[in-house]
């Protein structure tokens, strides 16, 4: 989706807008590599055959809870290009029940940071307001896609990730089941998935 804005087009935000990403729930999570690159491994008769980058990722994912113990992993699969998984939020902060407007990262003006410059106290709120939350979805994901990245490099692995990611918060049981069924069977559907590119 696209909104025209002072003769530019920008990406409207894929975030719920009045959601806090903070707050206690459910979230089905679809990372895609860079270009849908199979970085992660194939699939070989119905189940993932992981390549190394695709066992980092795996590791680094089941490490989610050990790094934030307010995160319990739900269903979970790395694809050969991308990766599905639901991660489950606990109350882990009083300011949990505190509503905060979700903002997007956007360009600043060359008047905007003229006037940053010269006002530090105002940068500082400014950089807050547009920031990624601490412990949001945004923030987890962003370090384990920062985590896997590094590992990979230092092994000298090729990857690469797709900038943004898809999150969809699950709100009953009936469809946290419809998904976690939907993720069990991904490598078996995988040619009839939307996500599938043959090398």
């Amino acid at each position: 989706m696209h909104e025209k804005f002072q003769n530019k087009y920008r990406n409207e935000s894929i975030r719920l807008q009045n959601w806090d990403y903070r707050w206690a729930g459910a979230y089905f999570i679809t990372i895609c590599t860079e270009n849908r690159e199979h970085y992660f491994g194939e699939i070989e008769n119905g189940k993932m055959k992981l390549s190394h980058l695709g066992v980092i990722a795996d590791i680094f994912w089941h490490e989610i809870p050990a790094r934030k113990p307010f995160v319990k992993l739900g269903e979970y699969v790395i694809m050969p290009n991308h990766i599905h998984g639901i991660l489950i939020i606990d109350d882990h902060d009083a300011q949990t029940d505190i509503v905060f407007p979700v903002g997007t990262l956007r360009a600043t003006s060359p008047q905007e940071k003229s006037s940053l410059q010269e006002n530090p106290i105002q940068k500082n709120d400014t950089m807050s307001n547009i920031s990624p939350k601490s412990n949001s979805i945004s923030t987890l994901i962003r370090s384990y896609k920062s985590a896997v990245t590094k590992h990979g490099n230092r092994l000298g692995i090729l990857n690469g990730w797709q900038s943004r990611f898809y999150d969809y918060i699950i709100r009953d049981d009936a469809v946290f089941e419809r998904i976690s069924n939907y993720i069990k069977n991904n490598p078996v559907n995988w040619k009839e998935d939307k996500f599938f590119e043959s090398e």
